[in-house]
């Protein structure tokens, strides 16, 4: 049995990166198991990339087994240090991102804008290498779970005043955010490594009596392979 961190039976320890990526695995594992269906097994990954502390992480598999045993996952401790990187836990559960073909080629966009309204940038669009959106008084979304990017760096600044704006990223993405709120907030719990080969996005800014949040989110290949593995898994149980 895994033995558990220094630490790690403290519920208000503060958690990790790595240590989000574990229970994220865990949660992986479980839909694809038959144990979770896709509505509670995504409503689980977003609260564990949203955890900061071990106690909200460890009743998110209090009532799993650990991969591939009989055992609890929290008892086999999801926490616990692992030899394998987070981009490995990303990818093990997903389809394999081909990054090279998804870097390159001109931008379709470098910036968004919203006053009184909103904006969105989703699906198979191409960020530049430095896009600004700004929302006053609105909303806007940006999406690159299906982007491309002209550059392997980009640098994402985000500007709101009374309003609100969201980034929703892959598991597989390396993601850096150094925002700021100011009688609002900057969520930065989405901060982490991709797998290898990933572009690096930095998501910057700053948001007056508003918000802006990053989060992680599995894009619709992943969710269709785990639901295959899902549908497999419970036909080979019938069958068997």
């Amino acid at each position: 049995m895994t033995s558990e961190p220094a630490g790690a039976g403290l519920p208000e320890m503060r958690a990790s990166d790595a240590e989000r990526e574990r229970v994220a695995e865990a949660l992986r594992e479980a839909v694809a198991e038959g144990r979770l269906d896709m509505e509670e097994f995504e409503e689980r990954l977003e609260a564990a990339y949203k955890a900061r502390t071990h106690g909200e992480l460890a009743p998110l598999v209090r009532d799993l087994p650990a991969p591939g045993g009989a055992s609890p996952a929290s008892s086999l401790s999801p926490l616990a240090s692992s030899s394998a990187p987070a981009s490995a836990s990303a990818s093990a559960a997903s389809p394999e991102v081909d990054w090279p073909s998804r870097i390159g080629g001109q931008a379709t966009s470098r910036g968004a804008f919203a006053l009184w309204g909103g904006f969105g940038r989703r699906g198979t669009w191409t960020i530049g290498p430095r896009f600004t959106a700004f929302a006053m008084w609105g909303g806007g979304e940006i999406d690159l779970r299906e982007a491309r990017f002209e550059s392997r760096e980009t640098v994402i600044r985000c500007f709101t005043i009374m309003g609100g704006m969201g980034v929703t990223v892959p598991p597989e993405l390396t993601v850096r955010v150094r925002g700021f709120g100011l009688l609002g907030g900057f969520g930065d719990r989405a901060t982490g490594e991709g797998t290898p080969g990933s572009p690096q996005v930095t998501v910057t800014g700053f948001a007056l009596l508003g918000g802006v949040g990053v989060e992680r989110k599995l894009r619709k290949a992943a969710k269709r392979e785990l639901r295959e593995r899902d549908r497999a898994d419970r036909n080979r149980k019938e069958l068997g």
